[in-house]
């Protein structure tokens, strides 16, 4: 699995801004495929900083209706990365 399509996006919600600002943590929404290892090594690589560790969520799709169509949004997976002291990630979404 190339390293670039692990990390899809980060994730911009209130508890990810809350965990960063106090615990360096950082989340990622990531490939369903992909291990711990892997998503370790793609933000070390990609981001250049020392991951301490990393947690991951599996998350099933919710169904959704529009009209008479109803279908499934898709299962996706987080990841909740802790870099270690005086590492940061400069996103491009700060301003």
């Amino acid at each position: 699995m190339d390293i670039r399509n692990i990390i899809k996006r980060s994730m911009v919600t209130e508890k990810a801004a809350f965990l960063k600002e106090t615990n360096n943590k950082y989340t990622f929404v990531v490939d369903k495929d992909a291990n711990k290892f892997q998503i370790k090594q793609a933000v070390e690589s990609l981001f250049n900083v020392k991951v301490e560790s990393v947690h991951t969520s599996n998350y099933s799709g919710k169904s959704k209706r529009v009209g008479t169509h109803s279908g499934y949004r898709s299962d996706w997976k987080k990841a909740v990365i802790k870099l270690g002291k005086g590492q940061e990630i400069q996103m491009v979404d700060e301003a």
